[in-house]
């Protein structure tokens, strides 16, 4: 089982980075897990963030966040779309056509 994360939204913050206090330069991305099995694929509601600073070149975890990051963060997390996504594969669809194939010849030569 295969899981990947897919960019849904990015916005640029007004405020200052915890870590160099520069006004510019900080990027919050949201971004929603896919997980791809055999039989399907499909968009979970899992969304991550990620804060990154541009100026210092270093990732700001949430336990630096300050209350007007957590606001912004709150705020463009209502602003993110995620998508909602299930799509079943050939494959499932062709093991699900063998067996009842198979069970209607096993039916045929039963009666």
């Amino acid at each position: 089982m295969a899981t990947e994360l897919k960019n849904i939204y990015t916005t640029t913050l007004q405020c200052n980075c915890p870590e160099c206090f520069s006004n510019t330069g900080l990027q919050m991305s949201y971004k929603q897990e896919w997980k791809d099995t055999f039989w399907i694929t499909k968009a979970t509601d899992i969304v991550r963030e990620e804060l990154y600073c541009k100026h210092c070149e270093f990732q700001i975890y949430p336990v630096k966040w300050t209350s007007d990051i957590e606001r912004l963060y709150e705020y463009h997390l209502k602003k993110a779309d995620k998508e909602s996504y299930f799509k079943i594969k050939s494959q499932a669809y062709m093991i699900a056509f063998m067996i009842l194939a198979l069970l209607a010849l096993m039916i045929y030569v039963i009666i």
